[in-house]
This record gives structure tokens, C-alpha cells and sequence, in this order.
């Protein structure tokens, strides 16, 4: 590897961000002979998994179908320890990636995208770092992730804290020493459940402020073996097909009955037998209808609450953790690692905020109506402006002036699989908006694989733009809110303030802002793409038959 290698600037296509998404695109691209480049914002390879370093910060999918199926070298030579790995681990996972594929060669670290702007003359973008360097490539291609782009909720005084204040996606490298202190945490989301038990056995007092309780799917985390980590490997194409094949992407058994069809004896055994299997095999592997059915969405949701109520032993404490205003499944379900029982814990304190709200951030702490908690660390969990933000917060500058952001706040989200926007040639997506509610190392891959051959393509049959039509993204729009409105997250996602409607940013237009109509069916539509020969992807046809 050489320094001039790296620092080209007329490359054939840049890729934006070098976590899984960037990693697999960079691989499947120079598979094909294109001249690649990543241009990573941060120092380091792992996209979120760089940027979250929270405590407790681990996967919720489980480690067998939270890795790439791609390269035999990787498989064999990668060994994970935990069932549900660690950030930490994760993170040396995507390390080794780019060492062993010889990735790193042509990633271009702390080098921040301040826009990206097409060229119709030339048929090119220009790539502008906020350095002020320029990449000039025929296609570009955003591998930001969808939770990289961290919010603070709008609580007044908030920049006036004294003490020390962290939200979990930038949390120091070098860690933060909480021993002893009264630490307050705002946010339970999937990041703030994680935090919760690892905070617990750190500080001296811990206060959780709560404004709407989760349905929180417990588990364990099971050190992996020897013998199990070869039986991953020799059956991991077996595996990978199976999460390819599942809905959510996980390598789960479908679900036999409705929630409504058994008795409710059965129908207790089925849940008792998946709680204790853990995690997401609770809500994939249950029953068929838990996502889609209202009345077995809240026959689950009354299991779990019996569950809190058997966990927590304060009768009062287990009410509040009780989700009463929304069903299971309004929004993203998030696994817990002894979450409940951590609140049997003497220090740990849990606020409602949501009856009597926060007023204020004051110097000492929070002020939650008229009642002072002083307070020496201040963590927010606080969530992301998720799918859309990272795409937002640069300019990208598509024909004739076109601004990304501009396009979306003006028409409401459009794309034609997630993947492509009318109005920004060669430019694409991996888990851009509207792609699927899934584990999303499969869509990951998968996009991947598919761009690939769709360049490939390209190329051959000399076709110089690929970008979405306008009938493209209508119809887009109306299947991935078909599929939204079949779910139970329809009625429950804005009583839960669920992330995939947009419903945690204020001022954000209402929207899925992910395909719930599964991901094997997703990767139907991209299979039928490709045998039409990418007809939704040639706005150029469109153009030139306008003229005629």
C-alpha cells in the first residue's frame, strides 16, 4: 500500500463511510473492477460500531447471522466468544474485515463528506471534503448507516449542566470512570436498556428518567464454544440463507399459529417457551400474527407485563416499567440483559417523567416539576434522527441544483427500493430509507451483492445513469406504506413515539421510514428489478422518449 494509492482523487466510485455497509460495498465493487475509495468521517473502520461505545453496547441479533457470508477467509479465520457480541468485539470483527480482504489500502479516514455534487456535463460527482479536497467518480454510493446521526431532546437549560454530560453515541474513547457518583440517565430506547444494568453496578446512585416504558425481550448471553463456533461455520451458507429467507433476517423457525387460535394454555407455553429462549426468538418465533394483529399484539404485551411484575419486586416501580399506552410491537422491540432486574437494585431509582415532565437542566442536575435530583453525570440515550439523518445533514446536489434534503421535505420521502432517488444519477443507498425492518447485515450484503450486478450491467450495455423514475418512487412510497399500515406499529408507533415513523424528531414529517413488508419480500421486488433488466432505474429512457 502507498499514500499516492490512497489519495487518488479520479476514482471510478466513492463510498461513503467505512462501517458494514462501506466495508461490503468497497469489497463487492473492486470485485468488479471498479477503482473505489471509502471516505470515512472518523479515524477508525466501523461506522456505528466506532461511534457507539456506550456502556453495554453489544448486538441484539445473535452472532451467527450478525456476520458476512461473503469471503470462505473471514469465516473460517473469525472467531467470535459471545452470543450476543460486544461493541468491543464487533468492532475488532470489522477490523479483521478490512485487514483480511486488504480493504484499508483504499479507505480514506478522517476525511468528512461536506457535499457531493453531480455534473451533468461530465456525467460525474464531485465529492467535497470538508478538508477541502475533492473526489471526482462516476458513482457514489452512501454507506452512512441509519443511527450515526445522534439527537438531544429540546429540554431547557440543557447547555447549562456542570457536571460531566455524555450522549451514548459519543461517549470518550477512553472511557468515563462512574464509580461512586450520582449519575442520571434520559432515553430508553434500545441504547438506554443497554446502559441501564452495566450503569447500575457502576454508580453510587443511579436515577432513571423514564417517559415511556418498553417492552423489553430479555435474554442471555452465552459464551460461544468451540464446538458451536464449527458448527457455525460448517453450516453457515445453510444459516445465511435461512435469515435471507426470514422477514426480519434472522435465522429464526416461522411461527406455526395465530396468537388467537390456541388456547390460552398453549398459548402460555409457547410464550413461556420462547421468553426463555431469549431475545428476538420471543417476537419472530411465537405466533404469526404479532406484528400485524392488534388483539395478539396485546396478548403478548400482557405476558411481558406479567413478566415485569414477576421480575420487579417493588410493586410501584414494576406499574411504571409497564407499557399500558401501546401494544408490542408499536415500535422497534429492544433486548435487555437483566434490564428489569436491575431496578431490584437500592441504587437505582426510577423517575416517571412522563405523568410530572422534566422543566428544566439546572447547574446541580434536573429539575422534574418541582423536584431537584442533583446529579454529577448526565448520560442521554436519546436515539438518532435515524435513516434519513445522515443523508440530511450533507449536501447532496443532484441535476439541476437538486438538494437531497429538499427533494424529501418538499414531496415526502421517495426512493425506488431504498436504494435510488429520481433526480441524483449514479448516486445510491445502502439501508437508505425504506429499505427493510430487518437484521440488517443481510440487506446489507445482499444491497451490496445487488449493486454489483447492476453495474455490471451497466456498464455492458453501456448505460451511463442509473437513477429512480418518478413512477419508481410513487410506487414505492404507496407499497412501503401498504406494508407499514398492515402492521400494528400503524395505530401504536405514534403512541409509542417509534423511531420508524420519524416520530422521535421533532418537526420531522410523519413517515415509514422502513419497509415492514418483510425482507424476503423486499428482496422479491429487487430480484424483479433486475429482470426487467433495471427498467425503474432508467430515468434516462424516460427523458429521451420525452423528447422524441
Amino acid at each position: 500500500m502507498t499514500e499516492q494509492h490512497v489519495s487518488d482523487t479520479d476514482v471510478d466510485a466513492v463510498v461513503i463511510g467505512a462501517g458494514f455497509s462501506g466495508l461490503a460495498m468497497l469489497y463487492h465493487l473492486r470485485e468488479i473492477g471498479l477503482d473505489t475509495r471509502i471516505v470515512e468521517a472518523t479515524d477508525g473502520v466501523g461506522g456505528t460500531w466506532w461511534v457507539n461505545r456506550y456502556p453495554g453496547v453489544r448486538t441484539d441479533s445473535e452472532f451467527h447471522y450478525y456476520s458476512f457470508s461473503f469471503s470462505k477467509e473471514v469465516r473460517e479465520e473469525w472467531t467470535w466468544t459471545e452470543r450476543y457480541p460486544s461493541g468491543k468485539e464487533v468492532l475488532a470483527y470489522l477490523n479483521f474485515v478490512a485487514d483480511r480482504l486488504d480493504l484499508r489500502k483504499d479507505i480514506l479516514l478522517n476525511s468528512r463528506v461536506r457535499s457531493a455534487v453531480w455534473d451533468e456535463p461530465t456525467n460525474r460527482w464531485s465529492v467535497h471534503l470538508e478538508d477541502g479536497r475533492t473526489l471526482t467518480a462516476t458513482y457514489v454510493v452512501s454507506g452512512m448507516g441509519v443511527l450515526s446521526q445522534p439527537i438531544y431532546p429540546d429540554i431547557p437549560g440543557i447547555d447549562s449542566f456542570a457536571g460531566e454530560r455524555y450522549h451514548t453515541a459519543e461517549w470518550p474513547r477512553e472511557g468515563v470512570d462512574l464509580s461512586g457518583k450520582r449519575v442520571g440517565l434520559i432515553g430508553l430506547g434500545a441504547s438506554g436498556i443497554q446502559v441501564v444494568p452495566v450503569v447500575a453496578e457502576q454508580a453510587g446512585e443511579f436515577y432513571v428518567f423514564q417517559r415511556t416504558p418498553n417492552y423489553v425481550v430479555e435474554t442471555n448471553n452465552d459464551k460461544v464454544t468451540a464446538e458451536w463456533m464449527q458448527y457455525v461455520r460448517d453450516h453457515y451458507d445453510e444459516i445465511y440463507e435461512k435469515a435471507a429467507n426470514h422477514p426480519f433476517g434472522v435465522a429464526m423457525e416461522p411461527a406455526e399459529h395465530s396468537a388467537l387460535e390456541v388456547d390460552a394454555q398453549k398459548r402460555k407455553e409457547i410464550f413461556e417457551s420462547k421468553w426463555n429462549e431469549g431475545g428476538f426468538h420471543f417476537a419472530n418465533e411465537c405466533f404469526t400474527d404479532l406484528a400485524s394483529n392488534l388483539e395478539a399484539a396485546e396478548l403478548a404485551s400482557e405476558f411481558i407485563r406479567s413478566k415485569i411484575r414477576e421480575i420487579v419486586k417493588d410493586p410501584e416501580t414494576a406499574e411504571l416499567l409497564c407499557p399500558k399506552d401501546y401494544a408490542f410491537n408499536g415500535k422497534r422491540v429492544p433486548t435487555g440483559h437483566n434490564y428489569y432486574d436491575t431496578f431490584n437494585r437500592d441504587n437505582v431509582h426510577l423517575v416517571d417523567v412522563k405523568s410530572t415532565p422534566i422543566s428544566e437542566v439546572t447547574p446541580r442536575g434536573l429539575r422534574v416539576g418541582d423536584t431537584d435530583y442533583e446529579l454529577d453525570v448526565l448520560i442521554f440515550a436519546t436515539g438518532f434522527d435515524a435513516m434519513t439523518g445522515t443523508l440530511t445533514a450533507i449536501d447532496i446536489v443532484g441535476r439541476d441544483g437538486l438538494v437531497l434534503r429538499e427533494k424529501w421535505e418538499r414531496e415526502g420521502l421517495r426512493s425506488n427500493l431504498g436504494i435510488s432517488v429520481h433526480g441524483f444519477p449514479n448516486f445510491f443507498m445502502s439501508l437508505g430509507p425504506q429499505t427493510p425492518y430487518s437484521n440488517l447485515i443481510v440487506p446489507i450484503q445482499l444491497g451490496a451483492q445487488w449493486l454489483q450486478r447492476l453495474l455490471v450491467w451497466a456498464r455492458r450495455n453501456g448505460v451511463e445513469q442509473i437513477e429512480a423514475t418518478r413512477e419508481s418512487e410513487d410506487w414505492w412510497a404507496e407499497e412501503t406504506n401498504r406494508a407499514g399500515e398492515a402492521t400494528v406499529m400503524a395505530s401504536e408507533g405514534e403512541k409509542a413515539g417509534a423511531w420508524f415513523l420519524g416520530h422521535n424528531v421533532p418537526g420531522k414529517a410523519r413517515a415509514f421510514q422502513v419497509y415492514m413488508g418483510g425482507g424476503q419480500i423486499y428482496q422479491d421486488f429487487c430480484r424483479q428489478a433486475e429482470q426487467e433488466e433495471y427498467r425503474s432505474f432508467r430515468a434516462d429512457l424516460q427523458r429521451q422518449a420525452a423528447v422524441k
